[in-house]
């Protein structure tokens, strides 16, 4: 009897240091940042952030999310009433690789696979030469649950600065660089 108590206490001990060790070697997610950019543990908590709008272009699917700053502005009627986003707020678009689902009735598109998470900061200082905002994206490998930032490699191609958004949300200038409209509720 005292054999088999001390079998399975190695046992038991083996099994919490093999845990233990695949918990250790698991990515923070929280402690990558684009090279002189946007850290992603300044939009942690962006997991439970309200639901701006969702995305469908085929291919992915998409939700964007603000912060409890941006979701004020939206109700305030930012950008629509020509105020600017106010400093501290912050969005969260979080892509996946479109799927559909034959086991649901109507065969839904659901999310698949994330594919990565793009964050959009405003701070006028720290990025008055990109219009008040700074912008990150994150690529995400399944494989290996772990994140890394967008390079030129990636589609789109991000440079390794807070600036990597700033040419394509130019298009949105007069929405203060936002594209993304807050949908009715």
């Amino acid at each position: 009897m005292k054999l088999m108590v001390i079998r399975i206490s190695v046992s038991i001990a083996i099994a919490l240091a093999v845990t233990g060790i695949a918990i250790s070697a698991t990515q923070d997610k929280y402690t990558v940042k684009v090279p002189g950019g946007l850290a992603f543990s300044e939009f942690r908590g962006y997991e439970s952030w309200p639901v701006i709008a969702v995305s469908h272009n085929g291919d992915h699917l998409a939700v964007i999310v603000g912060n409890p700053v941006m979701i004020a502005a939206y109700k305030a009627g930012i950008p629509g009433n020509g105020k600017p986003f106010p400093d501290g707020a912050k969005m969260a678009k979080i892509h996946w690789a479109a799927k559909v689902d034959d086991d649901e009735p109507g065969s839904p598109t659901v999310p698949g696979i994330q594919t990565n998470a793009d964050f959009m900061v405003k701070d006028s200082k720290r990025f008055a030469d990109s219009g008040g905002w700074g912008w990150a994206a994150f690529e995400y490998d399944a494989a290996s649950n772990t994140f890394r930032p967008g390079t030129m490699q990636d589609k789109p191609p991000q440079g390794n600065d807070a600036k990597c958004g700033f040419a394509c949300h130019t298009d949105a200038k007069d929405r203060d660089y936002v594209f993304t409209k807050y949908g009715t509720r």
